[in-house]
């Protein structure tokens, strides 16, 4: 009896915590993040296409860079919480250094090829210093975040992002608007470059050498072993992901034109509204999910979960409604067409969201070669998907090849979570029903871009109010329950 009622208090306080400690984070990450979001306007605005275009290619280089040259490390963090014990800071200080031995090998190699490097990327020598700089400094950023997210301690990781990423946004404006006035039009990508990465590098540095100070050991074999083992599976994981989500603006780039590339990066700007609320919530949910699977309450995950999916789904269909207005604020007229990607791009973003749940359980159970597997399978189907129908139907076929990516490495996850367990958190029916209807009610809602405005918010407004009575409640619900458990 009095071992039940403790797991009954432990129970409690865990689920007290997750729901405190991850409002707080969602909230504070949608405001820091949020900013600089809101800065698309103003890139739109002062630079050309051509110039917009080659600031999204540089950060799509940049974030193939930071997963694949730390080797992933940052990723073991998770789930070397359960393994590590007391010597947690020790780990994660370890690793940050095999991490930068990594990325300072290949920034030697790649000084004894610099100019083929740079050519092939298409960067300047500022550009390229800045990339290995930037690499440093964000792979310690990455795993302050990881522990901090783990331990469910949010306060510390989300003061370092504001500190770095709204300093950096209003630097980068301010320098390009001052480049412009000063008749130094064609220095304006250089100038975004130094505004938003410096305050990155010197906050990383700093960061670099707390986690050495904690960790108190900086070399630790056994500890460089263990991560290796967990993370380099997701080094092709995370090159894939990110090919999948760079692959549509690189190859429009070079098979159809810079400034359709241009248009490609505006609509997964509007995507990447609902991805800032989708990555919040998941870096708040996972380690309570973490926690329910190690004491064996994976009952308790699959009703929040299809909430979360239902609620997601209705942001994702009123951000389809609001398509228009949205790339009217992010771009002026040449940028018009975007609305017509936001179905597909916001519900692709969707069904990776979705992906997660199953991915997660394959990463829990160190299984990471599951994950890395089926993403490479994914990727490659998605790159041919892309070239094919990018020459047959016009870059706008972009989206719709990456969204049907997105659902298939939903699939196979889900396969792949049952080919170890035996089972599925939630069954691949529901989720597969739920991501195939919202997509379908996103893509014919953009029919309503033809018609009177009235009638789209009117839908809109219709839409709101079933999520108020039929969503809000059960979120309420989910929130007390969870509390009082």
């Amino acid at each position: 009896m009095e071992n039940s009622q403790h797991k009954h208090n432990d129970r409690h306080s865990l689920n007290r915590l997750a729901v405190k400690a991850g409002i707080f984070y969602i909230f504070a990450q949608l405001l820091v993040r949020g900013i600089t979001f809101l800065t698309t306007p103003i890139y739109t605005r002062l630079l050309s296409q051509e110039q917009y275009a080659d600031i999204r290619l540089y950060e799509s280089w940049l974030l193939i860079a930071v997963p694949t040259l730390s080797l992933c490390l940052w990723k073991s963090v998770d789930r070397a919480k359960y393994d590590t014990g007391d010597r947690y800071n020790e780990y994660v200080g370890s690793s940050q250094t095999l991490s930068y031995l990594s990325i300072g090998g290949v920034f030697l190699l790649c000084m004894i090829f610099r100019e083929q490097v740079k050519a092939w990327l298409e960067l300047d020598d500022l550009m390229f210093y800045m990339a290995f700089l930037y690499i440093f400094a964000y792979t310690s950023i990455l795993y302050l975040q990881r522990r901090e997210k783990q331990l469910m301690r949010y306060k510390v990781s989300t003061f370092v992002t504001a500190v770095t990423v709204i300093p950096a946004t209003f630097l980068s404006v301010l320098l390009i608007w001052i480049g412009k006035r000063t008749g130094h039009a064609d220095a304006l990508v250089d100038l975004r470059v130094i505004g938003f990465y410096v305050p990155h590098v010197i906050g990383g540095a700093v960061i670099a050498v707390l986690l050495w100070t904690q960790g108190k050991k900086p070399v630790n074999l056994k500890f460089w072993k263990y991560g290796l083992l967990y993370s380099l599976p997701l080094i092709p994981e995370a090159i894939s992901i990110q090919i999948m989500n760079q692959a549509d603006k690189i190859m429009v780039r070079h098979l159809v034109s810079k400034s359709a590339a241009s248009i490609i990066a505006l609509g997964t700007t509007v995507s990447f509204i609902i991805w800032i609320l989708e990555d919040s919530v998941w870096n708040a949910w996972l380690p309570w999910l973490f926690e329910k699977i190690s004491r064996g309450e994976e009952a308790d995950v699959e009703k929040p979960w299809t909430f979360i999916m239902h609620g997601f789904g209705m942001i994702s269909w009123f951000l389809v409604l609001l398509a228009p207005e949205v790339v009217t604020i992010l771009g002026p007229a040449k940028y018009r067409s975007a609305i017509y990607l936001s179905a597909p791009m916001i519900v692709g973003t969707l069904f990776r969201f979705f992906s997660y749940i199953y991915s997660a359980v394959e990463n829990y159970y160190k299984k990471t070669g599951y994950v890395a597997a089926t993403t490479v399978v994914t990727m490659i189907i998605n790159v041919i998907l892309n070239y094919i129908c990018i020459r047959q139907f016009g870059y706008m076929a972009a989206a719709y090849t990456t969204a049907a990516s997105y659902f298939i490495l939903l699939l196979l996850q889900c396969w792949a979570e049952y080919h170890i367990t035996g089972t599925l958190l939630v069954p691949l029916k529901k989720t597969a029903l739920i991501s195939l209807g919202y997509f379908l009610l996103c893509c014919v809602s953009m029919l309503l871009y033809e018609c009177h405005i009235l009638l789209r918010y009117s839908v809109l407004l219709i839409g709101v109010l079933m999520a108020v009575k039929f969503i809000l409640p059960q979120f309420l619900k989910i929130i007390k329950t969870m509390k009082k458990k």
